[in-house]
């Protein structure tokens, strides 16, 4: 009866203080609550991308000794196989080509028979170059090698039998060579083996007519693998998806009973999404888990602004013969209110934002993830109401006399890390990881399959860890230095405002040092959690639609194959399209450079930059405009990659003689000049190519057409790739892509994972954040001070000299802790966006700063402070006897 008594009279009396504690534990449950509904559809995201990105879901390699028929059957029947085809690997000890009257010859080789429809079935295996589809088709260093083009001859060495000739009718790229010709049942942790450099892929019907004879003498120079491709409903979580796709593959070699062996590509690539989602969540954790720590912590400022009155009301108890164990029960019981209401609050408030803004009101990507989440949110919640309320009770309980507990007036100590300058050590700490991480950062390595995974050094977390850590201890060591030592500089800096009492308004503040420092530096962690955050995600949202832009090289791009042209009329039916804001046309060719047949790109520099984003990353020495600038000056000007320029030991100005394909469909020497380095360009792939100029390109071969079409725009790329695609015929075998579709299937580590969700609930936070940390705080802590007040009154005082007092500590907590904020928050984005540079493609050129937010940041953050300040200057009006009641 006495607790339920208790609880009524602190409701009743303190009830803000109460409400107070109730916000803060709901506002970290809430926080904590949107984190598990990001990371659901994070998860789900990274699954479907890392899904979408493998071209063969399994390779399976039959036994020299298999029954093809009854393999294939168990292969089909399979659950979960949708598609499964034969592909033939044979030996080749080399390929022979005449050309030009030269003879040029390679090493070993491999060829491949290839069934009808394979390229359909698997569209990112193969990439058509030149020529046609249907016959003996060269990859792109094959044809370098024999300087072959379709219609020439090449003769296959044949292990065991007389060599065969076929006519070539096409080249080809194969993006995808590392695991189509990965080496299926390798020893875990072994090497992985680089593709065959000359690869000859035939039709299944040829390849049988020629090789058939080779097994029957030569069986260990023919393999066979089936190729096959899953359903791929796959669980939303990649660690279920990976798991479930391995059982599968496990499964049907047990089937198979030793008859095959199975190259699971995709496990492989799941592999690498769990361990991307796994340091995504580390990193996320540490921009959103910042958020629910400031919540705690502004829960505990709020127990810790009423200590003083705590410590007295304990005292009266004690001396009415409570017991240390009695006042203990009360906090508890108050703790649990106040945990249970917040908890409550905030797991519904999360539910609702996830709802609002990802989508999902779920708290993990499966049942199971989503109630131990919830259940550990909440549980951190009545933590932190027992924090805030027992911690400080069981504390004084224990240690404070009765006596103790009455004073008014004490001397504040130095905390134990400030005499251990705990600060400066985890700022050097914080440097030397920096440092570390610079030289390793985020790599890209090849699992033993031969897939593309992640390798990850989970220590880059450790810098901007021990910065924020590091920080929020330094702003805590000066602000109370300049309480403490300062209050010369505090009387010239709140004369403004307190006019003659500036000397007594920095007595006050320097005696009231502890409880002005620690809303300081409250402020200051809110304002780098804040500002942190809004700059690393408006530059990761910047750098994830650059890297899309890259791939798909502008926000509307219309491409048609490099041995045709676009239709020629489209680039001005292009602009005529509402949206649309420039239209350039670039050439899309191939030249051989010596004998590597490379992709050219012909642009007009002086234009091509209205379509599309030409960022300085894009060039060796990070001026841009510089070098478009040489191109244009000069016609016959080239930009090569860095590895041409080492491999040819390439000087500025040195003559380069590249072969083009001229309007005869025959390649002819066409004389460039060196003019700089390329290291990406929109729509170039990630290896060697030229940059031309698009006049000079069109002068020389006779043929001025161009393959690719940039397009920027102004509304929604869909609707305008949907109105470009209105315009051409159904024969044109142009092929529209949009910004907004690549934006979902681009997949460049990290930047796979979409942080406009995460964005949106941690900028909305750090707003009620920035709200409760500068008003609330100071609300608190000026209302804990009404004695003090009254008293001044009672001596005279008036409202204007009071209101000195209380704008001058508001100034204090705002300003100090903006600007210490302020500094961090910038530190702290700085040190991740650089030591995440490897993430982004391009790397980013600066911060992308979000004015928009920091402006509705700084108006928050006023406006709770005007409020506050108000209400106090406000109260001081009361009569004095009716506050000393109430107190």
């Amino acid at each position: 009866m006495f607790t339920v008594i208790w609880l009524r009279g602190v409701l009743r009396r303190r009830t803000a203080r109460v409400v107070g504690l109730v916000v803060g534990v709901a506002l970290a449950v809430a926080f904590l609550g949107a984190l598990g509904a990001f990371f659901a559809s994070a998860k789900a995201n990274l699954t479907r991308q890392a899904v979408a990105g493998v071209p063969v879901d399994w390779q399976v390699q039959l036994a020299a000794n298999a029954n093809a028929t009854d393999a294939a059957a168990t292969i089909a029947h399979t659950p979960g196989v949708r598609d499964a085809v034969p592909v033939n690997y044979g030996d080749a000890t080399g390929l022979q080509a005449t050309v030009g009257g030269t003879e040029q010859v390679t090493g070993p080789a491999k060829v491949l028979g290839l069934p009808g429809g394979y390229a359909a079935l698997f569209p990112g295996e193969l990439r058509y170059l030149v020529g046609t589809p249907d016959g003996a088709l060269l990859a792109q260093q094959t044809a370098a090698n024999l300087h072959a083009a379709p219609g020439d001859k090449v003769t296959i060495g044949r292990p065991g039998s007389p060599p065969a000739t076929v006519v070539v009718t096409g080249i080809v790229d194969l993006p995808a060579a590392d695991s189509l010709f990965q080496v299926i049942g390798a020893a875990p942790g072994s090497a992985p083996q680089a593709p065959p450099d000359n690869v000859l892929l035939l039709p299944a019907s040829t390849w049988h007519q020629l090789y058939d004879p080779v097994g029957a003498t030569r069986p260990d120079a023919v393999r066979t693998q089936y190729h096959v491709r899953l359903a791929r409903d796959l669980p939303a979580d990649p660690v279920a998806a990976f798991t479930q796709v391995q059982s599968a593959a496990r499964h049907l070699e047990a089937v198979l009973a030793g008859a095959g062996t199975v190259g699971d590509n995709l496990a492989a690539r799941l592999d690498a999404a769990r361990a991307d989602a796994l340091y995504a969540q580390l990193l996320f954790l540490f921009l959103g888990l910042p958020g629910a720590l400031l919540a705690a912590l502004l829960t505990l400022l709020v127990g810790a602004a009423g200590g003083e009155r705590r410590r007295a009301e304990q005292a009266l108890l004690r001396v009415r013969g409570a017991t240390p164990a009695r006042l203990i029960r009360l906090a508890g019981a108050e703790a649990a209110g106040v945990g249970v209401v917040g908890g409550v609050l905030g797991l519904a408030a999360g539910m609702l934002a996830g709802r609002a803004v990802l989508g999902t009101a779920a708290l993990g990507p499966t049942t199971g993830e989503a109630v131990g989440w919830g259940v550990l949110a909440a549980l951190c919640g009545l933590l932190l109401a027992g924090a805030a309320v027992v911690g400080p009770a069981w504390r004084d309980a224990r240690t404070v006399t009765v006596r103790q507990a009455q004073q008014i007036v004490g001397t504040p100590s130095r905390p134990l890390w400030a005499r251990l300058y705990l600060d400066i050590v985890l700022l050097v700490l914080a440097w030397l990881a920096y440092r570390r991480t610079l030289a390793e950062g985020y790599h890209v390595v090849l699992a033993p399959e031969g897939v593309p995974t992640v390798s990850v050094d989970y220590l880059t977390l450790a810098a901007p860890l021990l910065l924020w850590i590091g920080s929020a201890l330094l702003a805590w060591r000066l602000a109370n230095l300049v309480l403490a030592r300062g209050r010369w500089l505090l009387a010239h800096a709140t004369r403004p405002l307190a006019r003659r009492l500036s000397d007594l308004v920095a007595a006050s503040m320097s005696r009231q040092r502890r409880p002005l420092t620690r809303g300081l530096v409250l402020t200051a962690l809110t304002a780098s959690f804040a500002l942190s955050t809004a700059l690393f995600n408006t530059t990761y949202a910047h750098q994830a639609r650059v890297d899309a832009q890259l791939t798909n090289g502008a926000d509307v791009t219309a491409t048609t194959t490099a041995a045709g042209g676009l239709p020629a009329g489209l680039p001005a039916a292009a602009r005529r399209i509402p949206g649309v804001v420039a239209a350039q046309p670039i050439q899309h060719r191939f030249a051989y450079v010596g004998t590597d047949l490379q992709d050219l790109y012909g642009v007009d520099p002086a234009t091509v930059g209205q379509a599309t984003t030409i960022s300085d990353a894009y060039f060796a020495g990070g001026d841009a405009a510089g070098v478009l600038a040489r191109l244009a000056a000069q016609p016959d000007a080239i930009l090569v990659s860095a590895e041409t320029v080492k491999d040819f030991q390439l000087q500025p100005g040195d003559l380069l003689r590249l072969r083009l394909q001229f309007a005869d469909h025959a390649y002819h020497e066409v004389p460039f000049h060196y003019a700089g380095v390329v290291r990406e360009f929109p729509t170039a792939p990630t290896d060697s190519f030229l940059i031309a100029n698009a006049a000079y390109v069109a002068r020389a071969t006779g043929s001025p057409a161009p393959q690719t079409l940039l397009v920027k725009t102004s509304r929604d790329p869909r609707a305008v790739a949907a109105d470009l695609r209105a315009t051409l015929p159904p024969t044109s075998g142009v092929t529209v892509t949009d910004l907004t579709t690549q934006l979902r299937t681009t997949l460049s580590g990290l930047t796979a994972v979409d942080l406009a969700g995460l964005t949106r609930l941690e900028l909305g936070f750090a707003l009620l954040l920035a709200a409760a940390a500068t008003g609330l705080v100071l609300a608190l802590g000026l209302a804990e001070r009404r004695r003090t007040f009254a008293i001044t009154v009672a001596l005279g005082g008036r409202t204007r000299q009071l209101a000195g007092f209380v704008w001058s500590e508001a100034l204090f907590i705002t300003l100090g802790g903006v600007l210490l904020g302020g500094v961090a928050g910038w530190l702290l984005a700085h040190v991740l966006v650089t030591t995440l540079t490897g993430v982004f493609d391009p790397p980013p050129e600066g911060l992308s700063v979000p004015w928009g937010f920091l402006a509705a940041l700084a108006g928050s953050a006023a406006l709770a402070v005007a409020a506050a300040g108000g209400w106090a200057v406000r109260a001081t009006r009361r009569p004095v006897i009716e506050v000393v009641r109430d107190l």
